[in-house]
């Protein structure tokens, strides 16, 4: 910026001259620069990008959460001085800024040399303190990044000053050493002493020896140095021999250092006795490079904890100020129980995965999770279709149309007709929606919704679904967690919706715990790194959400765990195969069309749990997969190691039910159904919504002018100018406008304008621009935009 090297010229020689007009210049700058400066007193409160620790409810680690800048991942831990070496403050106090105890910020020396530059016109470089680096690293990072200008170097004074009055020499080094940028560790960009000792040596930055120390701070200006070791080493020498001069090592250390073994990671290095270099190879390039994140179990769980910590603290709170410490709901061992279900997962289609959760239905809390189909010890991938995939859930969502059936007063033994219907559908074929059970299947017969259920039959279902009414029904799914879409129509009864496997396993946990909806959580406790409480669950003041009463809960609990046990698979069953142990078991299978999705959604006394299989990007399996061969084995271990050791227990009856017999014993042999005692019929408290009204549609409609204001005109505008079109406009940029008489001659066009050399007069523009009251044919002038476009 000239400017500025003007400025610096100016002040150099005045400063020379010892003139008294230097001050007034320089005055003059600082008091420009000053109100552009970044508060200095940022730096106490610098986020530094900390790692974030995440443990298990039981306190075990579980990983770190790395942050980034920008889409770039970085590595920094913060460290306090007492947890470096000495060695290594010493080293780049001696190579960075030997006279760092002595100055206020600025070095003079180093800006004698800089103004000197700056007068000779060479670029300004070097004579950095490490007030002024680490000034340039936070403060001033975002403004100007690694550029070099007179304009940052004089605002890393005027802040440096600022910063060595507010700070002790200890907190600068202290937040030197955290800052500093230390090269590329791969997935990771390396910042901070600890990092740098970790991907260079494997040690902590206490541990780091003299030889160490020396070969990092010879990094610091340019970490590229890395990549040959020729260059590194002789610099090397001469900072073992500046800290020997500087008082901070005795010469027997500094020869010590020179012959150490030094071996950073990927190289191999051979040394002569006296220290010198035999041979230098740099076997692997990769060796120093860190991971992006740092999760030693339950990365599709940790994954979900981060984006939970990011909605509820923002990013800078999670990777800020120290990182956070963050306690979760992960239970070790249902993790891995889910981890030893996903690896023992056999049957699935060709080239399917799965996605697998349990929740712990009092609270909520996710208990384990997996994302993937576990293989053996290698790393799975990272999208979580336990938590992310949005899957069609196919007859899974029949028990939440039944159950809400049930809350609106209708019994397990209200019957509705297995034979073909259809419904009038704008936007099907034909004009109607005509939907089929499995297979085409109908046995022409009245039943109960209680054997339909069981029996997963489509035509009973979707006559129910038509009886309470979508709105009421997909009132209900709202409360549960699910999004809906009146576009669906009946189809959404039969599971046309899509969710992931953790909202599902929330969505049936009102079943289990009397009718209550709570989000699934992952998080019970988060402080600083210092132990300062942000957030605890047992300060939380939400409330969970009533979906159903105690009662019409346990209803529709009765009717799922008739689905596992009414019928055997040769009675038509399709669940039976969940059950395990003593344990009570009641669940649901689904499957979309063309067999994309396979479920089962289930629950125990003590747990809730769901299960998918499919493939990742979609798609068709063979139609002679069933959900109740490729999910339920998968639940049913993933329950069963969890429940190990655990005293059996019934589910929780609540008062106000009572059983009768099935109707038709002959097709639900000894099947009691659960019904409410009359005195409790208030429990059934959902009211009936009337649908929506089919959606108005909007038409284009004509426009007719008024009378013209006499005191107007309309004139051909060129809308690029926002002057008058002249024959050089092209038509495309011709609109009319309509204004004051008054206001024509601010619309004036270019007296004489002047046709570019390779132009000529557009006729259709000559004869637009010669209608002086009437508006030219513009194609879509006078046409109403669509909604999206005017709102």
């Amino acid at each position: 910026m000239p400017l500025f090297l003007r400025f610096l010229k100016l002040t150099s020689s005045l400063l020379l001259a010892g003139g008294v007009a230097a001050a007034g210049v320089a005055a003059t700058y600082v008091t420009k620069w000053t109100t552009e400066l970044p508060d200095y007193r940022e730096l106490d409160n610098l986020s530094l990008g900390a790692e974030t620790r995440v443990f298990a409810r039981d306190g075990a680690p579980l990983g770190t959460l790395i942050p980034k800048v920008g889409e770039q991942a970085i590595s920094r831990t913060l460290v306090r001085l007492d947890e470096v070496s000495p060695f290594m403050t010493a080293a780049l106090i001696s190579n960075e800024d030997r006279r760092f105890f002595e100055h206020y910020g600025l070095d003079p020396y180093g800006i004698g040399r800089q103004l000197q530059r700056a007068a000779q016109g060479e670029d300004l470089q070097g004579g950095s303190t490490l007030t002024n680096q680490l000034i340039k690293n936070t403060l001033l990072y975002d403004e100007y990044k690694a550029a070099r200008t007179p304009d940052r170097k004089i605002k890393e004074w005027l802040l440096s000053v600022q910063v060595e009055r507010a700070f002790t020499k200890e907190e600068i080094l202290r937040n030197y050493l955290n800052a500093i940028y230390w090269g590329d560790g791969g997935p990771v960009e390396l910042y901070g002493i600890y990092s740098a000792a970790q991907a260079y040596f494997g040690k902590t930055p206490k541990g780091l020896s003299l030889a160490e120390s020396a070969y990092l701070t010879i990094l610091v200006p340019s970490p590229n140095r890395y990549f040959n070791y020729d260059t590194v080493r002789p610099l090397m020498r001469v900072l073992l021999d500046r800290m020997v001069e500087d008082g901070w090592v005795t010469q027997a250390q500094a020869d010590a250092a020179w012959k150490e073994d030094l071996q950073p990671r990927g190289w191999q290095i051979r040394y002569a006795a006296n220290g010198d270099v035999k041979s230098a190879k740099l076997v692997d390039r990769t060796a120093k490079e860190l991971k992006a994140v740092t999760s030693t179990r339950a990365p599709h769980f940790v994954q979900q904890v981060e984006q939970d910590l990011i909605a509820r603290f923002g990013r800078e709170r999670v990777y800020g100020s120290g990182g956070l410490r963050v306690y979760t709901t992960l239970d070790l061992k249902v993790q891995n129980a889910v981890e030893t279900a996903s690896r023992e997962a056999t049957g699935l289609p060709p080239g399917a995965t799965l996605g697998a959760v349990v929740v712990e239905p009092y609270s909520g809390e996710v208990l384990g999770m997996v994302g993937q189909k576990l293989r053996g010890n290698a790393p799975p991938e990272d999208w979580n279709n336990a938590a992310q995939g949005q899957r069609q859930i196919g007859s899974t969502i029949k028990p939440l149309l039944y159950t809400t059936a049930l809350s609106t007063g209708l019994r397990q033994d209200h019957r509705e007709e297995d034979k073909p219907v259809s419904f009038p559908c704008d936007t099907c074929k034909g004009g109607v929606y005509s939907p089929q059970n499995f297979a085409g299947a109908v046995t022409y017969r009245n039943m109960t919704i209680r054997e339909a259920l069981d029996r997963s039959l489509n035509l009973v279902t979707v006559r129910l679904a038509d009886r309470i009414g979508l709105q009421t029904f997909f009132g209900k799914l709202n409360e549960l967690g699910l999004q809906t879409n009146d576009g669906t129509g009946l189809a959404a009864a039969l599971g046309a919706i899509e969710t992931t496997p953790v909202k599902m396993a929330a969505a049936y946990a009102p079943f289990v715990n009397g009718g209550l909806y709570r989000p699934p959580r992952y998080v019970t406790r988060v402080t600083t790194a210092r132990g300062e409480v942000l957030y605890d669950v047992a300060n939380e003041v939400t409330k969970p959400k009533r979906v159903w009463t105690p009662q019409v809960a346990f209803l529709g609990l009765d009717m799922i765990r008739g689905v596992v046990n009414d019928l055997t698979p040769a009675q038509g069953g399709l669940a039976q195969g969940a059950n395990f142990g003593e344990w009570p078991v009641a669940g649901k299978t689904g499957t979309s069309n063309f067999v994309k999705d396979l479920w089962f959604v289930g629950t125990t006394p003590l747990y809730t749990g769901a299960v998918w299989v499919g493939k990742q990007q979609g798609g068709a399996n063979p139609d002679y997969y069933y959900s109740g061969v490729v999910g339920i084995p998968i639940w049913k271990r993933m329950m069963e190691i969890s429940h190990a050791g655990r005293t059996p227990t019934a589910f929780v009856q609540p008062p106000g039910i009572q059983y009768v017999d099935a109707p038709d014993p002959g097709y639900l042999p000894n099947v009691k159904l659960a019904v409410l005692d009359p005195s409790f019929k208030n429990a059934a408290t959902t009211a009936i919504e009337e649908d929506a009204p089919p959606p108005v549609v909007y038409r284009e409609t004509g426009w007719t002018p008024g009378t013209p204001d006499p005191r107007t005109t309309v004139i051909n505008v060129d809308r690029t100018t926002g002057r008058m079109a002249t024959e050089f406009t092209p038509p495309e940029r011709v609109v009319p406008r309509r204004v004051a008489i008054t206001d024509l001659p601010g619309y004036a066009p270019d007296p004489s304008p002047a046709p570019l050399s390779d132009e000529k007069p557009d006729p259709q523009a000559i004869k637009a621009i010669r209608t002086p009251d009437t508006a030219p044919v513009v194609p879509g002038a006078n046409e109403s935009k669509p909604a999206s476009e005017t709102n």
